[in-house]
């Protein structure tokens, strides 16, 4: 008995088998085969929720050799197998990062909810693209372009020998949500005839551009001309622009506005969601079947498009990609560090007057604890209104300084566009492991300390420091009892009023509660 579930991504029009074989462990790396079975997909059973399947038997076969003056193979019945098998149509498969996904819909038509709305793109020109290969002793460039939205490929025509290629070409996506991403993106066309290119016919990338819809206001052309930004092992380099036309219409406003409130995955990724691992796995499977089925089309469109359209290598080391996440996160943070070093100089009476309407402002708000809520949310409002004035007028592009490209090193960017094992000499393996591990132990140490700070946190109850968590019981007893005797009103000002203490109230040594605090036992020194 194995008890196991796979799961296997299958692509229409289900004409490959499912091939399952039962074999025996001889020896290390050595099999023999103990039965086969191959099963039609086209005639599984299909489902759209979690209904159980029914199993079945199925018969495994295996080859035999029989001797009858010549060798000749027969297959017989070997055993039985008990499986089962179904077609998932209430998952939606993956097959681009969910941060930018184009198409968020489960497989199964008989699920999909009717399109709020139509995007309308028109590629119309390029401009300053560079030259991307040699013909006849000069650069050249034969351009075209590939836009990807949901499960709809659309392809320009290549326009030969021009750095200002004009396709002035309209394509349009039925839109199902409006949290969705447009990819565009430009290549060259090395499989042309007088194409030179060494290394190998593969088409290259000048570049690429993401517009989200949620972005775009509805029923409003945007014309605007992107930058090409591509990222080559010796930096970044603006390879030209591309000149777009832009409109999403809406067919109905509630019902986009109902969009808001859904799920963004079906629902049975969080009735029985997938794990991490499996998800990886099911996203490379289809990125192949997909990058399979294009390179057939009739002009095809090959491997080396389809990964980079659908970002394959994204989820691989990359030092400079670190680093912007890092400033990312501390962007994200900037504004409550900020109010953090507001709300300490209003403490430290930096500035006398707002400090003392500050005051005001919270005997007000404790003496009418009503007004809290209200004027949060009044705040929150006149933030938005205000902010208003500098809402952006063209869809966001790709930003050089927020990606860090220009200033990560060469080095950095050679470790980036290294395969997967590595190609380089064991000397600089050496040199980026050792990196490597000085970053890790660094992160090792932040994640260390946030570990004992809440460990800390358990150690008041658990009494581990048997002292310290008596102190902190007594304390409760005694906070209990003060607080259902005092008015709540009279615990806040009092409270309000220490924090808002004048400096020379104040001490520069640590507060008794940070000090108690700092002293609670952590789990550090039970570790090797």
């Amino acid at each position: 008995m194995w008890n196991e579930d796979l799961m296997f991504v299958a692509a229409e029009s289900f004409e490959e088998p499912l091939i399952l074989t039962v074999e025996d462990r001889i020896a290390p790396n050595k099999d023999e085969v103990l039965g086969r079975c191959a099963i039609p997909i086209q005639y599984v059973d299909r489902r759209l929720d979690y209904r159980p399947v029914n199993t079945r038997w199925f018969n495994l076969e295996r080859y035999v050799v029989v001797m009858e003056g010549e060798k000749k193979k027969e297959t017989k019945f070997s055993s039985r197998i008990h499986m089962r098998i179904c077609l998932e149509g209430g998952y939606h498969v993956l097959d681009e990062s969910t941060h930018y996904s184009s198409d968020l819909r489960p497989t199964a038509k008989q699920l999909w909810k009717n399109s709020i709305g139509v995007l309308e793109v028109g590629i119309l020109n390029a401009q300053g693209l560079m030259p991307m290969k040699t013909k006849d002793g000069r650069g050249t460039t034969d351009a075209y372009c590939v836009a990807k939205y949901g499960q709809k490929w659309v392809r320009t025509r290549t326009i030969i020998d021009s750095f200002t290629p004009k396709w002035n070409e309209q394509y349009t996506w039925e839109v199902a949500d409006p949290c969705t991403v447009i990819t565009i993106g430009v290549f060259d066309n090395c499989h042309l005839h007088g194409g030179d290119k060494p290394g190998g016919a593969r088409d290259s990338r000048i570049g690429k551009v993401r517009i989200r819809l949620s972005t775009l206001e509805t029923d409003r052309v945007y014309t605007h001309s992107y930058p090409l930004l591509v990222l080559h092992p010796n930096g970044v380099k603006k390879m030209g622009e591309i000149h777009l036309a832009v409109r999403f219409t809406c067919s109905s406003l509630l019902n986009m506005m109902h969009m808001y409130s859904q799920p963004l995955l079906p629902k049975m990724h969080y009735i029985h969601p997938l794990t991490v691992s499996q998800l990886d796995n099911l996203r490379h499977h289809a990125t192949q079947i997909v990058s399979m089925r294009l390179s057939r089309a009739e002009p095809p469109l090959r491997k080396e498009i389809v990964e980079y359209m659908l970002d394959v290598g994204s989820h691989m080391w990359s030092m400079r990609r670190s680093k912007a996440n890092f400033f990312r996160i501390m962007g994200v943070f900037g504004g409550l560090i900020a109010v953090g070093k507001w709300f300490d100089q209003i403490c430290n009476w930096k500035n006398p007057i707002t400090t003392v309407l500050i005051h005001i402002l919270f005997i007000i708000l404790v003496l009418y604890p009503e007004l809290i809520l209200p004027t949060i949310f009044l705040y929150l409002f006149l933030i938005g209104v205000w902010y208003y004035r500098w809402r952006p007028r063209h869809p966001p592009h790709m930003d050089t300084r927020l990606s860090h490209a220009e200033s990560a090193n060469p080095d950095e960017l050679d470790e980036e566009f290294d395969t997967f094992p590595t190609s380089r000499p064991a000397d600089i393996v050496r040199m980026r492991y050792d990196r490597l591990r000085s970053i890790a132990g660094r992160i090792q140490t932040v994640v260390g300390d946030l570990a004992t700070q809440g460990e800390r946190l358990q150690s008041l109850l658990s009494w581990r420091d048997p002292r310290a968590t008596a102190l902190f019981v007594l304390f409760c007893l005694i906070a209990a009892i003060v607080l259902y005797v005092t008015p709540f009103q009279v615990v806040a000002l009092l409270t309000g009023f220490y924090v808002l203490r004048h400096p020379r109230f104040r001490h520069k040594l640590p507060s008794v509660p940070l000090n108690f605090f700092r002293r609670l036992p952590a789990r550090t020194d039970c570790m090797l």
